[in-house]
């Protein structure tokens, strides 16, 4: 029963990884932290983040499941939403590629050690208004109106991995001068090539069928 649901699973981990790769506000923030205060710090700070998004996804699942079991036919609706949500974010990502500009970095300053900045970044990432829409996306690419909650389960254990794993990997890898220069010189190449896969994305959200 695995396999008529993978295809949209894979799509939605491949969204969630893509977009990481566009460094948005939680992002900035763990390189900065990392450059200006300290590694253990950066990864407090992105551990923090990833937990939000395990709470993002879980309540979205949870919510687009008894959606779903009460109205069928709003998982059409918001497959449209989803669809429309990932041309946004194509146009955005094309509008960035033709702009030239810094990456500019966000440190957060704060007392209290690892607890506070971990604390710090899940608070941001619960209060970031615009998860709703990226989680309605996200799931409604691996779930379908007859999926069973394994899917949705699925969804939700996948991307939270994604999330722990890359924001530590940007809070390492990122808080060396040389790897931001690197990043910053190849940037408009990769919002190029993401403006095309949300493109892609979005066009299987509204047409695949499991």
């Amino acid at each position: 029963m695995l396999d008529p649901y993978l295809p949209g699973i894979f799509l939605a981990y491949g969204v969630f990884m893509i977009g990481m790769f566009t460094p948005g506000p939680n992002i900035l923030a763990v390189i900065g932290t990392s450059m200006s205060i300290g590694r253990t710090e950066g990864k407090a700070l992105a551990l923090g983040v990833a937990t939000g998004t395990f709470c993002w996804s879980m309540l979205t699942a949870l919510g687009l499941t008894a959606l779903v079991s009460t109205y069928a036919s709003i998982m059409i609706l918001l497959k449209v939403i989803g669809a429309a949500y990932l041309l946004w974010l194509a146009f955005k990502a094309f509008k960035s590629a033709m702009t030239v500009k810094e990456l500019e970095v966000r440190p957060v300053h704060l007392n209290g050690g690892p607890i506070a900045f971990y604390r710090r970044g899940f608070l941001v990432q619960m209060t970031n208004a615009k998860a709703a829409l990226v989680w309605i996306a996200i799931m409604s690419l691996a779930m379908d109106g007859q999926a069973p909650i394994w899917v949705a389960a699925l969804g939700v254990v996948g991307t939270s991995i994604i999330s722990a794993v890359g924001h530590v990997i940007y809070a390492l890898a990122f808080s060396t001068s040389p790897v931001v220069a690197v990043y910053a010189k190849a940037r408009r190449w990769i919002e190029g090539l993401l403006g095309v896969y949300f493109c892609f994305a979005s066009y299987k959200l509204v047409t695949y069928r499991p």
